[in-house]
């Protein structure tokens, strides 16, 4: 069995046997084992626009996510797996974890056991590139495809705005509306099957 924490109600981790997924509402801060993880904790407060939105600045603290990334990484450590949060993560200055090499590859990230690596998500499916850190403890580490992963440019953006500007806004802001950021927050089903199986590796 794989604890799947703070992962979206419905979303990439429900229906797999073997998988018990946790979302907002079960509090994955509460969990203690005894299956190894992997975790997805919230990552507004910690991104580059943790203090807020670029028209309403300094609305909030650095790191106030009511101790999710804390409790996923405490997870991490006491029962094997992998932690996932957006390339340049506040999270790992604030919680001493080395940064990893943005060419890929894994490296030590701490003095528990821990590992770290860059990857971009858009080499297993996702619209855009979603550059990511994954932090990992007691795993097999798999060979990720590492680097940069394709630039998507949308056909209508191109049609109207040209390829300078269509490259600038990317993919991601042209599909989506209302579920916008529910669809750039998902994590495509390749990659959560990589995780998946780091995971099932610690239980090993």
């Amino acid at each position: 069995m794989i604890a799947a924490l703070f992962v979206e109600r419905d979303g990439a981790y429900y229906r797999i046997p073997g998988v018990d997924p946790w979302p907002e509402d079960r509090d994955a801060r509460t969990y203690n084992g005894p299956w190894p993880v992997v975790a997805h904790p919230p990552c507004q407060r910690w991104g580059r626009y943790w203090h807020g939105a670029p028209c309403k600045p300094h609305q909030y603290k650095l790191g106030a996510d009511m101790g999710c990334f804390a409790a996923a990484l405490t997870a991490v450590r006491n029962f094997g797996g992998v932690l996932e949060h957006p390339a340049h993560s506040h999270a790992w200055e604030y919680f001493g974890l080395s940064k990893p090499n943005n060419r890929g590859g894994w490296t030590v990230a701490d003095q528990f056991g821990g590992f770290t690596c860059h990857v971009e998500q858009g080499h297993y499916g996702h619209f855009s590139r979603k550059p990511t850190w994954l932090y990992a403890v007691g795993v097999e580490l798999p060979g990720l495809i590492w680097g940069r992963s394709e630039q998507r440019i949308h056909p209508r953006a191109l049609e109207l705005h040209g390829y300078e500007k269509a490259r600038r806004i990317g993919y991601m802001a042209m599909i989506g509306g209302k579920d916008k950021t529910r669809i750039r927050d998902a994590t495509p089903p390749e990659f959560r099957d990589v995780l998946l199986s780091m995971a099932r590796s610690a239980a090993r």
